[in-house]
């Protein structure tokens, strides 16, 4: 543990130095010098280059790690480590200007989580986490809500936007959640939105169609932090973003079982 401690001080130094540069170019980007990668799947050379920047300073603290990421800087492999790197999560609100995105980092050992750090850029949130040690936002200890029930919930998720597979389905789930809880909130990312469970401020995170650098830091964080993370059918290991729902531990049985009801339906 002191070891996974010291080495997430060091991430957290990285990460905020990745953070300069990103909120420096967001003064002046200009969204035409984007590209897209599919359908409403975006990137920019602020991505590639914080990217870049990440794959540099975390190859030097940990050198025998092998990376994960999400615009492919680095395929190194690692026979026990691994970086999975998320540089602009949030990006389409990064190009139209919305202050809600975050550097992702997360660190598996043997394919699992055991340490993490989602920096909100716009926020000036640092949220960390290593196995054993609890959760922490800018220093301090925090902790998942303590509501008690679906109905007290507030609940955030993300639209899907390129796999429309399971929309109808995704659609009556939304509807039911809209009747049932206290609210939807849309981020527009996927590591703030799990971040925020882990804090309190949520209470329920759920969506489909994500990718492991979308999650492997939040994974950790919220579950030094009190919470439940899986898959829609209740795995807990090996979660690569395909199906996520989080919540602290009172409301995750009844958000699994109602998320499990809509969602695991054929399509």
């Amino acid at each position: 543990m002191t070891e996974l401690k010291r080495l997430i001080k060091e991430v957290e130094k990285i990460a905020a130095e990745t953070a300069e540069f990103i909120s420096g170019e967001a003064a002046g980007f200009d969204i035409s010098r984007t590209e897209s990668k599919g359908l409403n799947d975006f990137v920019s050379y602020v991505d590639k280059g914080s990217e870049k920047m990440l794959v540099e300073k975390l190859s030097v603290i940990l050198p025998e790690a092998g990376f994960k990421t999400e615009e492919g800087t680095s395929l190194k492999s690692g026979a026990r480590y691994c970086w999975v790197i998320d540089p602009l999560d949030g990006t389409t609100n990064f190009l139209h200007g919305l202050k809600l995105y975050a550097i992702s980092i997360g660190l598996l050992e043997d394919n699992e989580p055991v340490a993490g750090v989602i920096h909100v850029v716009g926020g000036n949130e640092v949220y960390t986490a290593w196995k054993g040690g609890g959760a922490w936002l800018n220093g301090k200890r925090i902790h998942v809500s303590d509501a008690k029930k679906l109905s007290d919930s507030l609940i955030a998720t993300g639209l899907p936007y390129s796999d429309f597979r399971r929309l109808d389905a995704y659609m009556n789930l939304l509807s039911w959640l809209c009747r049932n809880t206290q609210g939807i909130r849309r981020m527009g990312s996927a590591a703030i939105d799990i971040a925020y469970v882990a804090c309190g401020r949520f209470e329920v995170f759920y969506e489909y169609g994500l990718h492991p650098w979308d999650i492997a830091a939040g994974v950790i964080i919220l579950r030094e932090a009190g919470g439940n993370i899986s898959d829609f059918s209740g795995g807990e290991r090996n979660l690569n973003g395909d199906e996520i729902v989080a919540a602290n531990r009172n409301v995750y049985p009844e958000i699994l079982e109602t998320v499990s009801k809509f969602m695991n339906k054929s399509f």
